[in-house]
């Protein structure tokens, strides 16, 4: 479990500008770790997690012109049923509000990424840091995905 920077970048809705922002990270090495893409109508919204912020800051500053970033939570889960359930439950039975979540499609080893945007970090580290102890009894488990750096 890290705290991590997510990048949202706001793209104009039409053919090519996902494929101009994904191809410019590409071109930079960059692995995308988790994204979501959400339409607003007159935009859409790609949020992304990658394995290099530093790089990812400098290719968004040169290919594209509107985007923001912010710390979330990343949590890396067992693929299976219920794995993120038991993170998001923890996190209400301790009222810790969860304002958006998204994860990876399944990864190496039977695992997946998952993205959590919280006000209190430290509070859901501190909650979730049980989660792992757990784990030997059925519950999720929580990791640190590789990354480079």
């Amino acid at each position: 479990m890290r705290i991590d920077t997510q990048f949202s970048i706001f793209l104009i809705n039409k053919p090519g500008v996902l494929a101009l922002v994904t191809g410019a990270l590409a071109k930079a090495r960059v692995n995308l770790l988790a994204l979501t893409l959400m339409d607003t109508g007159e935009h859409g919204v790609l949020r992304i997690i990658t394995d290099d912020a530093d790089t990812t800051r400098k290719v968004l500053g040169s290919a594209h012109d509107r985007w923001t970033e912010t710390e979330v939570l990343v949590l890396e889960l067992d693929n299976r049923p219920g794995a993120f359930a038991a993170a998001a439950g923890k996190l209400a039975e301790e009222h810790v509000n969860i304002t958006y979540a998204y994860c990876s499609a399944g990864g190496r080893g039977g695992r997946t990424t998952a993205a959590f945007k919280i006000t209190d970090l430290k509070k859901a580290q501190k909650v979730l840091a049980t989660v792992k102890s757990e784990h030997d009894e059925g519950e999720g488990t929580v990791k640190t995905p590789p990354r480079k750096h």
